[in-house]
């Protein structure tokens, strides 16, 4: 049987995953392999170093830097308070008081003899590191962070934006219709929600005035995704946007009706606890937005296709025009070349779109396995 290979969007009811977990900065791991974590669980721990308060203590007190180590009531590594006294000098035999208190708490960082500054730190700011999914320890990096491992639902989008979200799926809409405002009930707050070709500025602002946690839907506008932004997105990974709640684009840009495989596993999990995070890149290294639901030990589901294979019987999403967007499956896959318009030979496969009863002809390049 012909097979080939082209990029896929993932769309699981049960497979196993691994997570790698890891911290900006070395710090502590406090799980062990073997171990069962809950999705909120803090796994590993990192001290953000404190901001540096400079201070010309010189300048404050009328004297020469290269005094000011002499008149310092603290040295290098002393803790501090804030206003604490630091330094201070006295004039005209004792009747003239000048001082030099702490901006902030924290440590004496740095003193300069030839500058007359001071440095302070302020206390580090502990920064705790979550399993993002429920699942079992399977590796730890020591100082880094750890492997999760677990089997669940999962769902990968075309693109999104905001990080790491959790919360209940809430179906609002159906996967052929663009969503409205009275669709999303009071009770989604703190809900994934589910639904829609399409949610426009109206939907959105009603999703964030009832904190939602995330909203996975068809596709959206560019000029509304830019106003939901507050700025353009550029061509770096997204997910670490300041929006009210985490966007996820199951299909693409405009008004793109849901996947059918997709829009009915989320249904079915409705109710369920979901991991949740927006963060894309479409350059080298792809990363997708994902929607994942631990199915707390169930099987994964078996006899879904390899990942990345592409052959008759896949179904696949064209990625290019004239048909950008269109769901089909893959009928056959010719093992000779041949000429599209631009004169280029190419691979090609026969593809049955969606609601069409004859297949064409589509290059490989412009197709992307849904698997």
């Amino acid at each position: 049987m012909a097979s080939a290979y082209t990029p896929g969007l993932r769309v699981s009811s049960g497979t196993t995953i691994r997570k790698l977990r890891r911290l900006p900065l070395r710090g502590e791991v406090l799980v062990a392999v073997g171990q069962r974590v809950s999705a909120q669980q803090p796994i590993a721990r990192a001290l953000l170093p404190g901001k540096i308060r400079t201070l010309k203590v010189s300048e404050v007190l009328g004297v020469e830097a290269a005094e000011v180590p002499g008149l310092l009531r603290k040295r290098e590594g002393d803790q501090v308070a804030a206003g604490e006294l630091l330094a201070e000098v006295r004039s005209f035999f004792g009747l003239f008081r000048t001082e030099c208190t702490s901006p902030a708490a924290g440590t004496i960082d740095h003193v300069s003899g030839l500058s007359g500054f001071v440095s302070i730190r302020e206390p580090p700011t502990p920064l705790d590191l979550a399993a993002y999914v429920e699942g079992t320890v399977v590796e730890v990096l020591p100082e880094e962070g750890a492997v999760i491992e677990t089997t669940a639902a999962f769902v990968q989008g075309i693109f999104g934006v905001g990080g790491e979200r959790r919360g209940e799926i809430l179906v609002v809409g159906k996967a052929d219709q663009a969503l409205r405002a009275q669709d999303i009930p009071d009770a989604a707050a703190g809900k994934v929600l589910v639904g829609g070709a399409s949610a426009g500025s109206e939907v959105l602002r009603r999703a964030a005035q009832v904190g939602a946690a995330a909203l996975v839907t068809g596709g959206i506008r560019d000029a509304q995704l830019r106003e939901f932004v507050g700025a353009e997105i550029g061509v770096a990974i997204t997910g670490q946007e300041q929006v009210p709640f985490t966007l996820v684009l199951t299909e693409g840009f405009g008004e793109m009706a849901m996947a059918e495989r997709t829009f009915h596993l989320l249904a079915d999990l409705q109710g369920r606890p979901a991991s949740v995070n927006g963060a894309t890149q479409i350059r080298a290294g792809v990363i997708r937005p994902e929607l994942i639901v631990a199915l707390d030990g169930e099987a994964p589901v078996q006899g879904e296709p390899a990942a990345g294979q592409l052959g008759p019987g896949c179904a696949v999403r064209v990625i290019r025009e004239p048909y950008f967007g269109r769901l089909g499956e893959v009928c056959s896959l010719p093992a000779e070349l041949m000429e599209i318009e631009t004169g280029a030979m190419v691979r090609v496969a026969e593809v049955r779109l969606a609601g069409e009863a004859e297949a064409r002809l589509i290059p490989r390049a412009n197709l992307e396995i849904i698997w």
